[in-house]
């Protein structure tokens, strides 16, 4: 038990020693596209509004 707690500890410390070694690296998620603030608030009305119509099959 102990050895998979050192090695989570090994593995972390190195995780962080290559995250600071790297530069710029943006943790912040996924981004799709460049929205600016009120484009973002627009654009989630609208897919909110198509998510919840019904479907039109046939």
């Amino acid at each position: 038990m102990w050895k998979i707690a050192v090695g989570f500890i090994v593995f972390a410390a190195l995780a962080l020693y290559m995250l600071s070694r790297g530069g710029d690296i943006d943790l912040g998620g996924e981004k799709h596209g460049l929205l600016e603030q009120h484009d973002s608030v627009a654009f989630d009305l609208t897919m909110t509004k198509a998510a919840h119509q019904p479907a039109h099959i046939g």
